[in-house]
Formats: C-alpha cells, structure tokens, sequence
C-alpha cells in the first residue's frame, strides 16, 4: 500500500506543466487567427465572439466532426502537419452548405500523453485550416489521458460556428426540377473512407504507404494525406453573386447519401458519372483495392467534394466563376421529377 503523500498527478501518467506550456504555444497559433469580432480567445474559461454588426437578423449555424481514421495514416506517416486542415475543412465545409460564413473555430485533442504526439504541428494545421476559412481559432480542449490511448496515439475533433442572415438561409425548398448540379472537385479520398481506403489498399505499416508511385505519381503516403479542400472562399464569393438554391458537402456516404439531404420531395437528382475528375486514387481502389462501383458510390466522394445547385441559366456562368477563382468545378447533373435519390449515368 502506498504511503500518504506518494502519488501526484505526473506519476499517475499526467503532466500538468507540459500541457501548460503547450497551452502557451497554441495561444500564439491561435492568435494569429483572431478577427476583429473575438472579444476574449484562448485565456479565459469561455472564448466571446462578437456577431458582426453588418448582419440585420443574424442566425447563428454551428457543425462538428472529426477526422476518422485518416489519423491513422497520419500516425503511421509520422507527419501531423495537415491533418488540422482537415479537422477544419470537415467541420466549415458543413457549415457553409446553408450559406454560412464561418466565425470561431474549437478543438478537442486528446492522447495518452501530449509528449508522445506533436501537438504543435496539429494544432498549427488547424490554424492554417482557419486561416483559409476565415475562422478565428478561440480555444479548444488538450487532454492528457495515461492508460485509455497508447503512446503516439490521438483523436481530434472540431467544433465550428457560423453566421448567416436569417433571410438568406439555404435548406434546399427552392430546388425545382430543370436546375443544374454543378461540382466542385475534391483533392482526393478528403477525409471520409478511410477504414475501407486502408483495408483495400493493405496499408498496414509505414513501408505499406511507400506503395503505388506509378499509379499514383507519388507515394500512397503522400496520396491518402493530401489536405481536404476548404471550399469556404469560393463558396461564399460564389453566394455574393449568384442564386444558389442547395448546397451539399460530399462526405461519408458519397454523392448517394448526402445530395439528397438537401432535395425536397418530388425530385431527384441525375448525376453524369463522366463528368467527373479522373482521380487516381479513385481509380487504384476499383482496379487495385477491388471495390465495387456501388461501393465506391456509397462510400467516396468520388472526385465531387461539394454540390451546389442553381437554375440553368447560371451554370455556366458558375462554372467560369469558379475556375477563375482557382476552384476546379464542372456540371456534372440536373435535377429531374421523381423520388428524392440519386441516379447515375455514363460510363467511368
């Protein structure tokens, strides 16, 4: 039996002084986000925000995510610098679906013990994440948990709020049959299909990520880190000037079961498979990693990252506007009566 006075915090596994130090770097990091409207960030119990006095009836939107097992590969890789880009593109790429501008950013880091990760680089990525969407990063939570995560291992998650004005909200009841799908393209497997992307393609160690440089042009490491893409600046100059009657963020599920979140009863949507990016990623896990077409469908983006949806006579123009601001984009389907679903048609 231990004596009275023999156990402290650090010898059950916690280090109090090097969270605290931590602590200190992030506020640096997070500074360097802040925005005119954050009253109070990383310091206080609670981080104040002001809304922006440009909005007559604002509303506030809020998401949150992780990453899924993209971490994984993140540890396996031993590079943690981007993975913060992801954790924010999940969560401001939601957010932005209803019209919203982005506004204060959180996060949650957990590990067994912060020596044992580089929390610096994680939280530096989620910095340069907010910086893209113009989110301030105000706080979050670190979390040193000896014992329930093993050495080197994490888990992440995000926490976003937006603004919008009330009478410029997007839900999706102004899509009428005869509009037009316009894609946005995506950078790769994003951050969703991770699990199937890793059993399929037999990543099981670091060696396993060296594999694929000739289908792939670089190495599969490289390949499954590439950054999900913040679609926030595009989007919201893209809102300033057309009338976009739906938006979808093509996560988990693929185009199969987030595009129609955002239809109303009585359409559905018709998506041109040819239309589509020529990724290869996409193309190593049908022909190397053995899944279906349906499984793919179900479970990728595919090469369409985001959705937006506008009248015909906009497409085009849409389109143009959104290459010229460095976003690929592409029609890609119409909106048609029927049963609210997604059909597909071509031949990729």
């Amino acid at each position: 039996m231990a004596s009275a006075g023999s156990h402290t915090y650090r010898s059950a596994g916690v280090d109090v002084a090097a969270a605290d130090r931590l602590v200190k770097r992030i506020a640096a990091l997070a500074g360097s986000t802040r925005t005119a409207d954050v009253l109070s960030g990383v310091g206080p119990f609670a981080a104040a925000v002001r809304v922006p006095s440009r909005y007559r009836k604002p509303v506030l939107l809020s998401s949150s995510d992780g990453v899924g097992t993209k971490l994984e590969v993140a540890i396996l890789a031993g590079r943690h610098n981007s993975i913060g880009i992801d954790l924010v593109a999940m969560n401001v790429n939601d957010l932005i679906t209803a019209g919203a501008s982005p506004l204060f950013f959180l996060d949650y880091l957990a590990a067994g013990k912060l020596a044992s990760i580089d929390a610096e680089s994680i939280i530096a990525g989620i910095a340069e994440g907010c910086r893209q969407s113009k989110a301030s990063l105000v706080g979050g939570e670190t979390a040193e948990m000896p014992g329930f995560y093993p050495d080197g291992h994490y888990d992440l998650a995000g926490f976003c709020v937006g603004v919008a004005e009330e009478k410029d909200l997007i839900d999706g009841s102004a899509v009428r049959a005869g509009d037009v799908l316009v894609g946005l393209h995506s950078s790769g497997l994003h951050s969703n299909g991770y699990s199937l992307a890793r059993k399929a393609l037999g990543v099981t160690n670091r060696r396993s990520l060296g594999r694929f440089r000739r289908e792939l042009g670089r190495s599969l490491e490289d390949e499954l880190l590439e950054p999900t893409l913040v679609y926030v600046r595009p989007v919201l100059g893209a809102l300033a000037r057309f009338r976009i009657n739906a938006m979808a963020h093509i996560t988990g599920g693929g185009l199969t079961g987030n595009l129609p979140r955002v239809l109303p009863e009585g359409v559905s949507a018709v998506v041109d498979r040819d239309s589509f990016p020529s990724l290869p990623i996409f193309e190593l896990l049908a022909s190397k990693g053995g899944v279906s077409r349906a499984e793919m469908d179900r479970t990728f983006n595919c090469g369409i990252g985001y959705v937006m949806v506008v009248a015909a006579s906009q497409a085009k123009r849409l389109v143009t506007y959104l290459r010229r601001a460095r976003c690929g984009a592409s029609i890609m389907g119409e909106i048609i009566p029927g049963k609210r679903s997604v059909r597909y048609r071509g031949k990729r």
